[in-house]
């Protein structure tokens, strides 16, 4: 059932004993709507903890520093950025998937899965849902709330690059930064800092960038072969996804990457001129309008081939 801001805020209000869950393979928007709702409902008095699927990149410390983990049966579950149940990965999904009370999210391809959904699609994140979600339920914006919030504002928007940011985005930004949100460290930490091995690891992918359609279309694929050779991990595909659209005259970029032995995921960027998303949902996955994905059970260079042609012959 969708329901409006209101109902998902008195829902957040009388809930008790809460637990969070992220999607898996997690991002800063995930993480950060989490982890600051986390910390919003504990000022309340309430109990809630949180559940992640993969585990956490470093990077992402600040979003939980002196959280401290807490233990009890949930009576109340909440997802945040959780697009459909399958995102939550294997064991979430099979664990909690059929039990999720309220889902949190922003996503204009969400397929309904909790008992009650409240989804902004116009939002640049969820971060900023669930910032005026904690406003409306009265509790204080501390600095490590809103540090939270402006992790994934920044992530979900490039650093504020994308055209999903709004006026809204801004003004939000703005707040937390008064807030005492640390805006500087963060995007440091998220935009300007690299492994060695990332950086490898990104070398190799530019190594084995292709163009299609007249240089319209650029693809990466990445393979776990390539990740052994550079030490890299699965974080490492989160700095190769906008590459191919940084290049001037590619109107739409394509990343391929082998995430698993059976499993590879797709993520397309568009610019203004294709829809990411539609692309994507034709081999059952959504996303944005500029940033979507999708996943097969195949061959990482039959899906490269699979998706180009489709590209080129249907979308151009």
């Amino acid at each position: 059932m969708i329901i409006d801001f209101a109902s998902a805020v008195s829902a957040l209000k009388s809930a008790e004993n809460i637990l969070i869950l992220t999607h898996a393979n997690p991002d800063g928007d995930t993480l950060g709507s989490g982890f600051a709702l986390l910390r919003a409902l504990r000022a309340m008095g309430k109990r809630a903890k949180l559940l992640c699927g993969d585990t956490i990149n470093p990077k992402y410390a600040h979003l939980y520093e002196g959280v401290e983990s807490d233990s009890f049966e949930e009576e109340f579950i909440v997802s945040v950025d959780v697009a459909e149940r399958k995102l939550l990965g294997k064991e979430l999904d099979e664990k909690y998937g059929d039990r999720v009370d309220l889902a949190i999210d922003h996503h204009s391809t969400a397929r309904l899965f909790a008992e009650k959904t409240y989804c902004e699609p116009d939002s640049a994140s969820a971060c900023e849902i669930v910032y005026l979600i904690i406003k409306a339920l009265g509790v204080p914006v501390t600095k490590e709330i809103a540090s939270c919030i402006y992790t994934g504002c920044s992530t979900d928007t490039g650093c504020f690059r994308y055209s999903n940011v709004t006026a809204r985005t801004h003004r939000i930004a703005a707040e937390l930064i008064e807030y005492g949100a640390e805006h500087s460290p963060i995007n440091v930490r998220m935009f300007e800092t690299k492994s060695m091995s990332s950086i490898l690891f990104e070398r190799l992918c530019l190594d084995n960038l292709e163009f299609y359609a007249g240089g319209k279309v650029a693809v990466i694929t990445a393979t776990l072969d390539m990740m052994r050779q550079t030490g890299a991990d699965k974080s490492c595909f989160d700095a190769i996804k906008p590459l191919t659209r940084q290049i001037e005259g590619v109107l739409i970029g394509i990343t391929v990457k082998q995430e698993s032995k059976d499993t590879v995921g797709v993520s397309v960027r568009t610019g203004e001129e294709y829809d990411a998303s539609a692309i994507c949902a034709h081999f059952g996955g959504g996303g944005h309008l500029r940033a979507a994905g999708c996943e097969f059970k195949d061959d990482p260079f039959r899906v490269r081939d699979i998706v180009v042609k489709y590209v080129t012959e249907n979308v151009l």
